[in-house]
């Protein structure tokens, strides 16, 4: 589980804010705040992550990274508020860069989902998108078959496909079910990441699915 045994050794400040913004900011957002002063709590959230070594606490036994990371959010911004202390604009240094524009779109099609459903949309699209930059790490022209990922059925031009790649029809197939299968495993690796045993994956798998619906 990406918070147990690793700890801060493994996970750095700036790869959890990297991977894990976009939840944690669109939370920030639907608790009222504006765009500069959710991007200041979501770098501040993860800094008293590592700051007060709550990475460390979280043992393995405790289950999902998800439900510690959104548990310990809420725990953070109450704490903030409470103190009229939430980080201001300018408050924090910029640990990444935060793409706002992107969430505040994709904020546009979340309205009337809960906060916690907000979370879990996000987290899921923060999986998917870290097993996409796996692939596309790996995969020779990944640009090319890309789409091919959230193609329907009967909806790729293989022969177009085929001469792009410069190979066959057969060849495109072959190649476009090995990156979908590498693809499904990719995101079932990046999920068994987040859980504290391998019994939980196909659990967290279902619940990611159901956020995406």
């Amino acid at each position: 589980m990406v918070a147990g045994a690793a700890g801060e050794a493994e996970f750095s400040l700036e790869a959890l804010c990297r991977q894990y913004w976009q939840p944690v900011y669109a939370v920030a957002r639907l608790a009222g705040n504006d765009v500069e002063t959710a991007k200041d709590l979501t770098q501040g959230f993860f800094a008293k992550l590592l700051e007060h070594g709550w990475l460390a606490s979280a043992d393995r036994g405790k289950g999902r990274f998800r439900t510690f990371l959104v548990t310990a959010l809420k725990r953070y911004m109450i704490n903030e508020w409470h103190r009229d202390h939430a980080a201001k604009r300018g408050g924090f240094a910029e640990t990444v860069p935060l793409d706002a524009p992107l969430a505040e779109r994709l904020g546009s099609s979340e309205s009337g989902l809960s906060p916690d459903a907000v979370f879990d949309r996000r987290w899921a699209l923060a999986l998917l998108d870290a097993a996409l930059l796996r692939l596309e790490a790996e995969t020779p022209d990944f640009h090319l078959l890309k789409n091919t990922l959230t193609a329907g059925r009967g909806e790729t031009d293989y022969p177009a496909l085929a001469a792009r790649l410069g190979t066959s029809e057969g060849a495109a197939r072959v190649a476009v079910h090995r990156l979908r299968k590498r693809y499904r495993a990719a995101i079932r690796d990046e999920v068994a990441r987040t859980v504290a045993d391998e019994s939980e994956v196909e659990t967290e798998m279902r619940a990611l699915m159901d956020a995406l619906r």
